[in-house]
């Protein structure tokens, strides 16, 4: 970084417009001007413990690294258009805060927004913790580890998403995804994963009812199942389930393995059943 600005506030209308190679720190941005778009088409910018309460900081901005920051409730959707950036150990509390953007990383976030991370590709996120609704709509690519989320409607309309090692408490989840893999996660919320085409779950907690209904290509490796009544209507699926299921009903094709069922429904189908349901058998 060639530039260095230091302990400064800014409340200016594009305070700091296309600044390149520079380091900003222990700076403020807020004040009576009530100014947006502080760092608007910036370049190569790092930005260090630094405090935001204005709209729409980081549009349009590139090669952008935010370190040890908080964006508070008044910084409005402060990241959008923007590619080619990371965020590491800040505390955000803007909705929308992230939109139309590619390759940014968040790792050691705390992160309270509804509407986060909309049609974005290749969205890294790592020992975050996230709360919001909506969480990574029609986001396409990407990697997510160690994230505890809490929320509703999360992850729909995802594409070749990888979620591994998190905790995640959201209703919805996975609607409409495609090409979604979660691996090693605990699952907790109502209707998981319908209408997903091609979700696989490897070694999951999964709790909730009437989870995986209308999927095409649904697999589901070593998992668990608590509370899931009413699971896999009208879908297409590979399962081995560790334990039992509550109930199974309508699945269309496929072959699901479990220790055992609550109850397996096969009537009033307004589809022909061809999935066979097995009964694992001890070694």
């Amino acid at each position: 970084m060639k530039n260095v600005i230091v302990g400064q506030t800014f409340d200016e209308e594009r305070a700091l417009y296309n600044l390149k190679n520079t380091e900003v720190r222990d700076c403020v941005f807020a004040g009576p001007a009530d100014g947006e778009s502080a760092l608007k088409e910036a370049r190569e910018v790092l930005v260090a413990n630094c405090r935001f309460s204005l709209r729409y900081p980081f549009w349009h901005t590139e090669g952008f690294t935010v370190e040890s920051c908080t964006l508070d409730e008044k910084t409005r959707a402060p990241i959008w258009y923007s590619k080619d950036g990371s965020l590491r150990n800040c505390r955000i509390e803007s909705v929308k805060c992230l939109r139309e953007c590619q390759r940014v990383r968040f790792a050691d976030c705390e992160v309270r927004s509804p509407e986060f991370g909309w049609r974005c590709r290749e969205i890294d996120m790592d020992d975050c913790r996230m709360a919001g609704e909506y969480f990574l709509f029609e986001t396409k690519g990407g990697r997510i580890s160690r994230l505890t989320l809490e929320g509703k409607y999360s992850f729909q309309y995802t594409e070749r998403l990888t979620v591994e090692d998190s905790q995640l408490y959201t209703k919805d989840a996975f609607w409409h995804s495609e090409g979604c893999t979660v691996k090693n996660c605990t699952l907790r919320g109502e209707y998981l994963g319908w209408y997903s085409k091609g979700l696989t779950l490897i070694g999951c907690h999964i709790i909730g009812t009437q989870p995986f209904c209308y999927c095409e290509d649904l697999t589901l490796v070593d998992c668990t199942m608590e509370d899931c009544d009413l699971s896999f209507e009208y879908s297409t699926v590979n399962a081995t389930v560790k334990g039992e299921i509550l109930s199974v009903k309508n699945p269309r094709a496929g072959r699901i393995v479990a220790d055992g069922y609550g109850q397996i429904i096969l009537e009033d189908s307004v589809v022909e059943n061809e999935c066979r349901i097995a009964v694992r058998k001890e070694a």
